[in-house]
């Protein structure tokens, strides 16, 4: 058994998955993103943005991500004093996305201020499988091997009855997972995976590579039946309000899904954007927006809503 750890996350799908396998307790220090599960809010706050995102607009936000990039800037900011207050036993991170935690060269800074050098555990995945393999690295690194493996087993049994069911659906929509609305961004990484489980098509993802900026023009040849507004790093209440800008898009009204009232705004925080265990709450959630003859949704309500145009 591996003794108590003193354990700081920088990335909140570690934070998710640490407290999903009973180590809330170990962990010491989160991120300003971490907002689930609610037994860790009030922790000390060793990762801040360095961009002023909440008083920022879409477009701008990319437009910053993009300059602070390409100048070598990171976008966030470690508090180094707290960090070396802390002395952590071990650090969750990832270098999967510049824009979702500080990268190599942030942490390596960090690090060469610690006179205990706590073990780094890197968790980037890039699928739902290496989404589960993180799980199991989590557990053999903490001593809760056990918990991690009965998380992967209810998860994987989970999903396999959402293939099950939308097996048995008679056509396969297409559907649009719109990541970003400002430039449009088409989805990856995992997002791709769990369409496909749900029972859709969306032929302009990226399974298992970033997303990436794409023209409108795409999408309206496409002809989503199923619009899912996705944006990274936002809840419901902030996707349906960015979500008022749509209808100008060029042939908006024409699209498919416009048509027949199946545009949708969900917590793309909670069960789309961040590679935990939620993932699987995500997977349901589309199977039901997708095919809700076949599936339902006992969620919480705050999951989605259906817009209106």
């Amino acid at each position: 058994m591996t003794a108590t750890q003193q354990i700081v996350s920088f990335l909140p799908s570690a934070t998710e998955i640490a407290c999903a396998i009973g180590l809330s307790d170990q962990l010491v220090g989160i991120t300003h993103e971490c907002d689930y599960p609610p037994e860790i809010m009030g922790k000390p706050v060793v990762v801040r943005s360095a961009l002023p995102i909440e008083q920022m607009t879409q477009d701008e936000i990319d437009r910053a991500v993009a300059e602070r990039m390409r100048a070598g800037h990171s976008l966030y900011e470690v508090d180094e004093e707290l960090l070396q207050r802390l002395a952590p036993d071990l650090i969750l991170t990832q270098d999967l996305c510049q824009v979702c935690a500080p990268s190599g060269t942030e942490i390596t800074q960090a690090l060469s201020l610690l006179s205990k050098k706590p073990q780094i555990l890197w968790l980037t995945p890039n699928s739902l499988k290496e989404i589960f393999d993180n799980v199991r690295e989590l557990g053999e690194a903490t001593g809760r091997a056990k918990a991690a493996e009965g998380l992967i087993a209810t998860g994987r049994r989970r999903l396999q009855r959402i293939e099950d069911l939308t097996s048995r659906a008679t056509r396969r929509p297409h559907v649009f997972c719109m990541e970003w609305l400002d430039p449009v961004y088409c989805s990856g990484h995992w997002v791709p995976e769990m369409v496909r489980l749900a029972g859709g098509v969306d032929a302009l993802s990226r399974e298992g590579a970033d997303s990436v900026r794409i023209p409108w023009d795409e999408v309206r040849e496409f002809g989503p039946e199923v619009l899912i507004i996705t944006p990274c790093g936002y809840n419901l209440e902030r996707v349906v309000e960015l979500s008022k800008k749509l209808s100008t898009y060029p042939g908006w009204s024409e699209l498919p899904a416009v048509k027949q009232n199946q545009v949708y705004a969900v917590d793309a925080n909670s069960y789309f954007a961040r590679p935990g265990p939620r993932v699987v709450d995500g997977t349901e959630l589309l199977a039901h927006l997708i095919h809700p003859e076949l599936f339902g949704w006992d969620g919480p309500s705050t999951a989605f809503k259906r817009l209106e145009f």
